[in-house]
């Protein structure tokens, strides 16, 4: 693989980094509000499921 001096390596990154194409201040608003909503859901739905093998290991436990 041919190597790269540092200064055409920084020629290249700008390059790349022109590229970008950054999201809209509405667009990153409602990913950051889908973002939040579905963490509420996945807490909620794997406190349920912590919850329901808790009891469970209580119950056999109890057992024992």
């Amino acid at each position: 693989m041919a190597r790269t001096n540092p200064a055409e390596f920084i020629k290249q990154v700008q390059g790349e980094a022109r590229k970008v194409v950054w999201p809209s201040w509405p667009e990153t608003y409602r990913t950051a509000i889908f973002v939040g909503i579905l963490m509420v859901i996945l807490a909620v739905f794997f406190l349920g499921i912590d919850s329901l093998f808790g009891a469970a290991v209580r119950w056999l436990l109890t057992l024992a």
